[in-house]
């Protein structure tokens, strides 16, 4: 039990940094005392038993959830004839351990054989794309961005006000969608686009032939695209050969394997570049189709298609104008090591402090107040 300090302490400090000084050291103490009674009511074989169940699938201990919950490991450890805990407990101890058992996230994994190898050419193109484009070479990375719907809101959107956010309608009206073809010059950070309905072969040879046009001459052009069919067709397999002078045969590129192995010829002025599978993430004109799903579609209002097609060109004309620059790669295509512990970079993003727990404690929250978008109007416009 958690006891104030002395009365004549409390009756000489009478400031109030000397209240705050008191109330943040007995909650300290409060807190290490607790920390102390719960590490040794627990030896650390038990709590190693509790993190080896909780790492473990439920069906291993025969429990039919697929995921762990507080009252399923009571059980687990009572079936197994463990010390019993209490849920407070067991939620302490995978607390302490940054134990998760509860949450889940995606990912993808690559299978590719050839990943290191691919991986690491590509990375190579973006290390050395500015000393390849002084010597006349240039590197582009080409994708497509489709189903971009153009949407309207039914009710007009709530403008943001001190304290409460933008409140979006969430009914809307459909005036169609649309196919963004960009091509991501590395080097300088240009982009070339070609706005449209459909994304087939054709279309893509001419977005190429479109992109070859606005840039200046060059001796040589790497393009890295992913393994999308229409990256790897017979019109694209066509128009290279056309670039490139050489003769076009189509019966030896009936198979996708021929195609890619023709686009990929590094004798050919126009060399293509494949992502491994699941490697779209090595192609940098993802980061600038994410940036304008962030800035540009997320929040956007558009009454007709033709103001969807005029906005975006203004925003494009903009960003080449103002904004574009190349990006600082700096995978290399050896495996990634994260250096922060996921707890604090955790919390760091949520609170912008690492060494506070996330429920904050009653001297944090008289230390540091909320953020100034959970006050109340009333009293941001008095600060202001």
């Amino acid at each position: 039990m958690c006891r104030w300090p002395p009365r004549w302490t409390v009756s000489v400090i009478r400031s109030a940094g000397g209240v705050i000084a008191i109330l943040r050291t007995a909650s300290l103490a409060c807190k290490m005392r607790r920390a102390r009674v719960v590490r040794g009511a627990f030896p650390p074989s038990e709590r190693v038993d509790v993190l080896s169940i909780a790492t473990k699938k439920p069906a291993t201990y025969h429990c039919p959830a697929t995921r762990w919950s507080l009252d399923d490991l009571v059980a687990a450890l009572s079936q197994h004839r463990l010390r019993p805990m209490s849920r407070s407990s067991l939620w302490r101890i995978l607390e302490e351990a940054d134990l998760k058992p509860h949450r889940s996230v995606y990912w993808l994994n690559s299978h590719d054989p050839d990943f290191e190898a691919k991986a690491h050419d590509i990375c190579q193109l973006y290390v050395q794309a500015l000393r390849f484009y002084q010597q006349g070479r240039v590197v582009i990375c080409a994708d497509e961005k489709t189903g971009m719907q153009i949407l309207q809101r039914a009710h007009p959107t709530q403008p943001v006000q001190p304290g409460k956010p933008e409140k979006r309608e969430h009914e809307y009206i459909r005036h169609g969608a649309r196919a963004l073809l960009a091509s991501f010059v590395v080097p300088t950070g240009q982009l070339v686009w070609h706005l449209g309905q459909t994304r087939t072969s054709a279309d893509w040879a001419a977005h190429l032939t479109h992109v070859v046009q606005q840039l200046p001459a060059m001796q040589r052009y790497d393009w890295v695209v992913d393994n999308l069919n229409t990256h790897w067709s017979l019109a694209v397999c066509r128009l290279v050969a056309q670039w490139c002078h050489i003769p076009y045969c189509p019966k030896a590129l009936q198979r996708g394997v021929q195609r890619r192995a023709f686009l990929s010829d590094p004798t050919h002025q126009h060399v293509f570049h494949f992502t491994p599978k699941h490697g779209s993430w090595l192609n940098q004109v993802e980061l600038w189709l994410s940036v304008l799903a962030r800035r540009f579609l997320k929040r956007g209002d558009f009454a007709s298609a033709h103001d969807f097609e005029t906005r975006l060109g203004d925003y494009m004309e903009i960003y080449n104008t103002h904004h574009a620059h190349p990006y600082r790669w700096t995978y290399t295509g050896q495996p990634l090591v994260r250096a922060t512990p996921f707890s604090q970079t955790r919390r760091q993003r949520r609170q912008g402090r690492a060494w506070f727990s996330p429920r904050p404690q009653r001297f944090e929250q008289v230390l540091y107040p909320p953020r100034p978008y959970k006050r109340s109007a009333g009293l941001l416009v008095a600060n202001l």
